[in-house]
Formats: structure tokens, sequence, C-alpha cells
């Protein structure tokens, strides 16, 4: 299948980048080691923050450092290639391909987060489990309802960077909203703290963003927070995100092909 291939060249794409991946695990590894240490003393002093214990804590850290450039939670992948092509004007291309373009960048999408996962999420993780006393699933459903999670992450992350990406039809940069989508990430997404550990208002509000489908929705399947019913409630929630982002994305891409129309003529 054609989106197939494109997942897969993308795959293969990333994989040439060996010196960068080496050095994001490397930097990853470094940055999840000193956060566990951070995160040991805060459980030391309260127990059971958040409903978590001091296992869960450090358990999550390396969730997170693994999470980060699988789904992209400061940007990039395929979007920011759309962004070029759209500055430089050969997304009229992409227009005149017999394939829709919002399928085509998907599928690149998943396969770089497929590289970034093998690569940069599972080698941090292995170091964390290294070093620390992590926490695993506790059977093989737990495994394989986490690895469900994840590209529906993905996809909600995907589109997230798209509408940021598409705002270069009108602003013909998209740097400030990109900039402004990985702040709202760092936070939302529960990278810099998890959700859990925030004031009740704010915990419900962060709990119901696009952003907590990045890491604290999978990270509490994984973690075994989230079992049984509350898994497809957790599921429902990301594909809703997801199809109202991915809806999103067409709308403002039936626009954009009209303006280029307008623009060129």
């Amino acid at each position: 299948m054609l989106h197939t291939a494109v997942a897969s060249r993308s795959f293969r794409r990333y994989s040439t980048y060996v010196g960068a991946t080496l050095a994001g695990i490397f930097t990853n590894s470094v940055f999840g080691a000193i956060m566990c240490f951070v995160y040991i003393e805060v459980w030391a002093a309260n127990p059971d923050a958040g409903g978590y214990d001091v296992t869960d804590a450090v358990t999550y850290v390396w969730l997170g450092q693994a999470m980060i450039m699988t789904v992209a939670v400061w940007g990039g992948g395929s979007p920011d290639d759309l962004a070029a092509r759209i500055k430089s004007g050969d997304v009229v291309i992409d227009f005149y391909r017999p394939v829709g373009i919002l399928g085509w960048y998907l599928a690149a999408d998943l396969g770089r987060a497929a590289y970034h996962l093998l690569t940069r999420g599972l080698a941090p993780t292995l170091v964390g489990g290294l070093l620390f006393d992590l926490r695993y699933p506790a059977d093989a459903l737990t495994w394989l309802l986490f690895a469900i999670a994840v590209p529906l992450a993905v996809v909600v992350s995907f589109a997230l960077r798209m509408l940021a990406s598409l705002t270069a039809f009108w602003l013909l940069d998209d740097v400030g909203p990109r900039t402004l989508l990985g702040f709202a990430a760092l936070f939302f997404s529960g990278l810099t703290v998890p959700l859990v550990l925030l004031p009740s208002l704010l915990r419900d509000v962060a709990l119901a963003l696009p952003w907590a489908t990045f890491l604290q929705v999978p990270a509490d399947i994984w973690l075994g927070k989230t079992t049984g019913l509350e898994v497809l409630g957790a599921y429902a929630f990301i594909v809703a995100w997801a199809v109202v982002l991915l809806g999103a994305c067409a709308l403002v891409l039936q626009r954009a092909e009209r303006r280029v129309v307008v623009q060129g003529g």
C-alpha cells in the first residue's frame, strides 16, 4: 500500500541520522536520571502524591523520556516538512498528487514515530531500568493496551503539529504557532510534572486537553492506574481528539487550497 511505503521510507530516512540518535539517547538518559533524583526527594516528603508511589513516579520519568521524540512533544516531523513546502511554494505539487495530503504526511509521521520509539524510546528506558527500580506492566494485555495507546497519541500530536504548520498559508511563517504549541505541550502533556499532581481544577482542565494523550494517558495504562473499562474510556478520549483535530486539519486544508489558487492564479 502507498501509505505503508511512505511510512517505511520515513522510517529509513530518520534511521540515517545515527549520530543525532545516539546524542539524543544520551541526553534523554542524563535528564531522566536527574529528574528521577528530584522525584525521589519529592515522594520522600509525600509518599502517595497524586496516587503514585515512588516507583510509579520514577517509572513515569522514563516513560516521559521515551515519549518525547516518539510523540514529538516539542514539534518536528512531517508537519514541519509541509510547512517548509508551503513557504517555498512546493506545496502546489502536493495538491496535485493523487493522494490526500493529510494521509500522506500522517503516514510519514507514523514512520518517524516508529523509528524514535525503537531507538530514543527504548534505549533510555533500558538505561532507566538499569539505574532505578521501575514498574513494568503486570501482564501481556497491559503491554498490548499501552502499545495501542502510543500510535493513537502520535496521531493526536500529528494533528496539532499539522494545524500549526498550516498557519504558514496565512502567516507565511509557522515559527510563532509552533513555539506556542511547544510550550503548551511541555506543560499540559505532563512532561514537566505529572498532571495528577496539579491542583484539582487545573488538573481536571489539563486532563481534558489533547496534550494529556501524549504522556499522562499512556503512562497511566502502563502503570496500571487505568484498567478494565477505564481503558476503553481512555481510548475513546484519544480517538475523539484525533477525529476532531484531523477534521480541523481537513477543513483548513480545503480553505488553504482555495488560497493557493488565488495566490498562484
